[in-house]
């Protein structure tokens, strides 16, 4: 039990507000290539809607085209240099209720696939997904947290490890923290 994968490796920024997450969602899509899986993980309010928003801005969707929570619709596709599938598990019951909707075929659909409570069934999960934990700091501040195993994953990680791209609204660029394993 004691064992460490080889190839995990996670990092932890700090978001100080909605536009400082959405920069660093459009980081993190403009990294992401056709077959790439994001599984967000946070309590209700912490910004996985907002990080989705500038992920699909940075694969290319139009800033016009609304991002909203697919809630109530289970998946929204947004057109940008590749499909994003946008999906929210957080009113189905079981991962059968999952399995049925056929939701987990948008993992296998040659776009960015965005799952919004993943911690649910963490094992519909394809291997190469990335982690992406959001979690309250305090009323404005968000510790964001990647992580992943796959050698994919790994890949992501290490570059969005110095924060968005220019470091705009104060995002604070610094590494909370940084761990890889062996």
């Amino acid at each position: 039990m004691g064992t460490c994968l080889a190839k995990q490796k996670s990092v932890t920024l700090r978001s100080s507000s909605a536009p400082d997450t959405i920069g660093l969602g459009k980081k993190l899509g403009s990294l992401l290539k056709e077959g790439d899986v994001i599984g967000l993980v946070g309590e209700l309010g912490t910004g996985k809607t907002w990080l989705t928003k500038g992920l699909a801005v940075g694969l290319g969707v139009k800033s016009e085209n609304l991002v909203t929570s697919p809630s109530f619709t289970l998946v929204n596709v947004y057109e940008g240099r590749i499909p994003v599938y946008h999906m929210d598990a957080y009113r189905l019951q079981d991962l059968s209720d999952f399995l049925a909707a056929g939701l987990e075929e948008y993992f296998y659909m040659g776009g960015v696939a965005v799952l919004e409570w993943a911690d649910r069934w963490p094992e519909i999960l394809p291997p190469h997904h990335v982690r992406v934990e959001l979690a309250f700091v305090d009323e404005k501040q968000r510790d964001i947290t990647f992580s992943g195993f796959h050698s994919r994953a790994v890949e992501i990680i290490k570059q969005m490890e110095g924060g968005p791209q220019g470091c705009r609204h104060g995002f604070d660029c610094t590494k909370i923290r940084r761990d890889e394993c062996c």
